[in-house]
């Protein structure tokens, strides 16, 4: 079925969208690393979850490896914004690999808290999905001492060793809703639950399903821009489903279909924490095409979020600078 283009149909454009401060300082160190070292640099995982970053990366020299076992011996390898273990940290060691660590600072707030937790002998509830990178790496700090809890049928489920000694971390894309129903399982099976000092869940994960419910009302459809693999794309997307509106992720503008514009006359349009802007542009112009001439910006809540980068990758400053001026030649 094909979508009507009556005059006068609009797309609701949330802000805040697409990418973070930790997708922004882990595309910045790949990109540095390769001006600055040159290629090849090899990447463990995907920087981010987002198959047209990757491609960009892939196209400047960088080379995209699943295990440390591919990477040359004394190469350069940068870890993902997702973290990993110290298992993986060793075998970098081993390897004599000269690391560059990208990992999200909120990531590893996380593996912060479960080292913390672990030596004074708490059993950790990992909230989060299990094959996700991020908590692969999160469970390796501590693997005897934690327990992945990927629903409230596990919260209910799990039977730790000592019931007095329990705390709770999460993996940092879920959605606010899920796992407030998770810990509240927790913490009526465990009064004396301990948990992280500060949500662990990240702020631009909270930001933008904080958008998408502020305008599930004023729409009939939600468009999410971001990978399959995106854990908070997906989460924007269900977010938008259980608040009764139809909504979709797709990678690209190719994606779009019609039949989900048909009776449609306010399309809302955000992105993943991990999704490029010209993606969005691209779609919005599809949409435009469509008969989607109205263009409306949904401020929702402002982002000033930065984070700095590793040493390996600060450019110094006589490169800044440029070179030095010489003195005039003597007459």
């Amino acid at each position: 079925m094909q979508a009507s283009h009556s005059a006068g149909k609009k797309v609701l454009l949330l802000r805040p969208r697409g990418f973070c401060a930790g997708v922004v300082r882990a595309i910045d160190i790949v990109k540095i690393a390769l001006e600055l070292y040159g290629a090849p640099i090899y990447v463990r995982k995907e920087i981010v979850h987002n198959r047209h970053v990757v491609d960009e990366l892939r196209a400047l020299g960088a080379i995209f490896v699943n295990e440390l076992q591919e990477v040359p011996q004394g190469a350069r390898v940068i870890f993902s914004a997702h973290g990993v273990s110290p298992a993986v940290r060793q075998m970098a060691r081993d390897r004599g690999l000269f690391v560059i660590d990208a990992t999200c600072p909120l990531v590893t707030k996380v593996h912060l808290e479960a080292v913390r937790f672990a030596q004074r002998g708490y059993t950790i509830l990992l909230i989060g999905h299990k094959e996700h990178e991020e908590i692969e790496g999160t469970f390796g700090e501590a693997p005897s001492n934690t327990v992945i809890i990927e629903s409230e049928a596990d919260a209910e489920q799990v039977m730790p060793p000592d019931p007095g000694k329990v705390c709770y971390l999460t993996q940092t894309t879920l959605s606010l809703d899920e796992t407030r129903g998770i810990i509240e399982i927790l913490e009526r099976r465990f009064p004396k639950i301990a948990g992280p000092k500060s949500q662990d869940i990240c702020y631009a994960t909270q930001n933008r399903q904080t958008a998408v419910k502020a305008v599930a009302p004023l729409c009939e459809l939600l468009l999410v821009v971001g990978s399959q693999n995106s854990s908070n794309s997906k989460r924007l997307v269900e977010v938008c489903q259980r608040a009764g509106v139809p909504s979709y992720l797709i990678d690209d503008r190719r994606f779009l279909q019609d039949e989900w514009l048909d009776g449609v006359k306010t399309v809302a349009v955000t992105a993943g924490a991990s999704a490029p802007e010209h993606l969005v542009e691209e779609l919005i112009d599809a949409l435009h095409g469509k008969g989607f001439t109205v263009l409306e910006e949904a401020d929702i809540v402002q982002e000033d979020v930065r984070f700095s980068l590793p040493a390996e990758v600060q450019i110094p400053v006589e490169r800044l600078a440029g070179p030095a001026p010489q003195p005039p030649a003597s007459a």
